[in-house]
């Protein structure tokens, strides 16, 4: 496991909990509005976070944080992810885990040892549209193998889709929606200010109200 950043308290990374996040490093797409473009390519870099350090933070943190939240990158592409995990939630910790769906069979594996108390997964596009969202050619099947597992999981779990122009519009939102019912969808903002290819992105983003307008629509 390679850990690129850690932000040591988040009230809204993880629903209900006090939380750090921790950055894997590595991720298999280039989704142009990626906010994290630092930690797309997965190798050490000077910054980077021991995991003897990560694990001291953490035991120095008992009684006072409530959860840790994993995100990247991509976490599920780092294979020794459920040792990690495990760790965590040994010392009392719950876990949830960031995931952009491309990999079922570490999502399933995660969730058949019980290492993980939420998931979020990042539903980027509708299927036609995937791989020209991603800006790399994306295994379909796999990310539906991923939703079916976690709507089916019985964890508290949420769809989230950033909404950047002009990539996607109303439309698309509401196919997105139609593809993870029951479960929530978390229409979000595409902010600019640090992305992968801004210049694949529009000047002008949806606003929040928009957004709010689009979920209230559909």
């Amino acid at each position: 496991m390679i850990i690129g950043g850690l932000q040591k308290l988040s009230l809204i990374d993880f629903p209900g909990r006090p939380a750090a996040v921790v950055f894997t490093r590595g991720c298999n797409f280039r989704c142009p509005y990626c906010h994290n473009p630092e930690l797309i390519i997965c190798h050490s870099a000077g910054d980077d976070i021991h995991l003897r350090d990560f694990f001291a933070f953490l035991e120095k943190r008992r009684g006072l944080l409530e959860g840790v939240v994993v995100t990247g990158g991509e976490p599920t592409l780092h294979d020794d992810l459920p040792e990690f995990m495990r760790r965590i939630r040994g010392l009392g910790f719950a876990v949830k885990l960031d995931s952009n769906g491309s990999n079922p069979a570490m999502l399933q594996k995660i969730i058949d040892d019980r290492l993980v108390d939420y998931i979020a997964m990042d539903v980027k596009a509708p299927f036609e549209k995937y791989s020209q969202v991603v800006g790399v050619s994306v295994d379909i099947d796999a990310i539906r193998a991923s939703i079916d597992i976690i709507r089916n999981s019985g964890l508290p779990h949420q769809f989230r889709t950033t909404l950047a122009q002009p990539l996607l519009d109303r439309q698309d939102a509401a196919t997105i929606q139609s593809i993870v019912k029951p479960s929530p969808l978390q229409l979000q903002a595409c902010e600019i200010k640090k992305v992968l290819n801004e210049h694949v992105l529009t000047d002008t983003q949806y606003s929040e109200k928009e957004i709010q307008r689009f979920l209230a629509a559909n």
